[in-house]
């Protein structure tokens, strides 16, 4: 491993596996949360706008809300999320959908019956999704599609990512929130982190060149939208909308074949 830690984007669990922004740091290592270090400059959304974004929360979160991870609903009973969200027991997991505010009790809960996670992951770079399914369907929710198209990641493509994770003091926390972050493509993440191991085959670089704006720990899982699809699942990346730092997302296109195996099993 060389360079700085990277740290993947899931929330704070118990003293030791906190929010993180970051991941493993070596092909062969997995992308494990490490101590702590939402969005952030983004704007307050709402879950009416966006039905298919799931808060994946855990029971053994510190935060009040519970709040762990992001996921997005792709069929009434499954949702995807980031393989590096789903470490902890599936009985400490609790997918809620339709709640802006995790200090809150409004919306649908479910428990989980069963994690799929990419069986490459933690074995070589990327493969940071998972697929997870509800005991308790969201029967009515609209669902969100996958994009099957690596064409969608363009440099200057303008996604939105949602999610209820840290702020750094740009808006309030736990709540559901969005922000734009462009494309920038493969070959300007390569060249940022390049004692990394970023993946142009099955990652999405996307934020800002000045920093500012990005997705950050506790967003893990959550939905990168263009077009409306799944474009992206939030990933990792070197602090939070630090210049020069982008986000780093999983690619959907490139695991659409074995995620929608998973979603229709």
């Amino acid at each position: 491993m060389t360079g700085k830690l990277k740290y993947a984007r899931a929330a704070l669990v118990a003293a030791v596996v906190a929010v993180a922004s970051a991941g493993a740091v070596g092909s062969a290592e997995a992308r494990t949360p490490p101590p702590t270090t939402n969005i952030v400059g983004g704007s307050l959304a709402s879950t009416a706008q966006a039905p298919w974004a799931i808060a994946l929360n855990n029971s053994r979160s510190p935060a009040a809300g519970g709040q762990y991870c992001g996921a997005t609903l792709v069929k009434a009973n499954k949702i995807v999320t980031a393989a590096h969200c789903v470490t902890q027991p599936i009985s400490t997991y609790t997918a809620i959908q339709g709640r802006d505010n995790l200090n809150t009790t409004t919306g649908e809960t479910s428990k989980i019956s069963k994690i799929w996670k990419d069986p490459q992951y933690g074995r070589v770079a990327g493969h940071d999704v998972a697929v997870l399914t509800l005991s308790t369907p969201f029967t009515g929710i609209a669902t969100l599609p996958l994009e099957t198209s690596r064409s969608a990641d363009a440099v200057g493509a303008r996604p939105t990512v949602y999610g209820w994770g840290e702020t750094e003091g740009t808006g309030p926390y736990d709540r559901f929130q969005k922000v734009i972050v462009p494309v920038l493509g493969d070959s300007y993440c390569g060249d940022v982190y390049a004692d990394y191991d970023y993946v142009a085959n099955g990652e999405i670089c996307a934020g800002y060149k000045a920093g500012g704006q990005d997705s950050c720990q506790g967003d893990s899982g959550g939905p990168l939208v263009l077009n409306g699809r799944l474009f992206g699942v939030v990933s990792w990346g070197i602090g939070c909308a630090d210049a020069g730092n982008p986000g780093v997302y999983a690619e959907v296109a490139s695991y659409a074949s074995a995620l929608t195996t998973q979603i229709n099993n």
